[in-house]
């Protein structure tokens, strides 16, 4: 049990994500982006609040795209659901709202926007996996521990290889920089030769020198 105790401390550390709330005003748009690794479950749930005294009740449109601007998901007049996708690279998400109230002539209240988005071993859901493989509850704390070391490590993976891409970059733009310092003193030093060679010929034809 000893070694399982600073896992377990782990655990308790490494706390669930909290959901973000924020305000949403009439025919505004408001993203959320978030960087994900390749081959990560995502999943999300959202819940978008009438405003105050409002008989229309909650309107907006809420699209989830990757950088290339393919949509994972979409979903016109929503006001509470769930979703969920697997990313195929690391890729940077985006999350967008956008009201369909109108803005009203005097202060129309602000529409109440929640989201719960969660990934990785955040995203995985333990008591399924522990129903249908018939798992106890250490077995399932286990396999969480496992997932979650899996994950640091392939983030420390793609830390390096990150660090060894711009260090290649650095000693790439390094070596330009040298070449184009010393092309430039050549030219420098050309353009100077040739100065003095053309001021040499116009003061001997004005025979100001010998």
């Amino acid at each position: 049990r000893a070694p399982l105790l600073p896992l377990l401390l782990l655990l308790l550390l490494v706390g669930p994500a909290r959901p973000i709330s924020f305000q949403l005003p009439g025919k505004a748009r408001k993203c959320l982006r978030e960087e994900i690794h390749r081959d990560t479950l995502v999943t999300g749930e959202y819940d978008i609040g009438a405003p105050p005294g409002s008989s229309t009740g909650p309107s907006a449109n809420l699209k989830i795209t990757d950088s290339a601007g393919h949509i994972l998901y979409a979903k016109e007049d929503a006001t509470k659901g769930k979703f969920a996708f697997t990313t195929e690279d690391y890729d940077m998400f985006e999350a967008c709202f956008e009201s369909k109230l109108p803005v009203g002539t005097g202060r129309m209240p602000d529409q109440l926007v929640t989201l719960d988005m969660k990934h990785g071993v955040e995203a995985k859901n333990y008591e399924e996996i522990a129903k249908v493989e018939k798992l106890k509850p250490l077995e399932v704390e286990l396999r969480r521990l496992e997932d979650l070391s899996e994950s640091i490590v392939n983030d420390f993976a793609y830390m390096k290889k990150r660090e060894e891409e711009m260090r290649d970059t650095n000693e790439s733009t390094n070596t330009r920089v040298l070449y184009f310092s010393i092309f430039s003193m050549c030219c420098l030093i050309g353009l100077a030769t040739w100065q003095v060679f053309y001021l040499r010929r116009f003061f001997k034809a004005k025979k100001l020198i010998e």
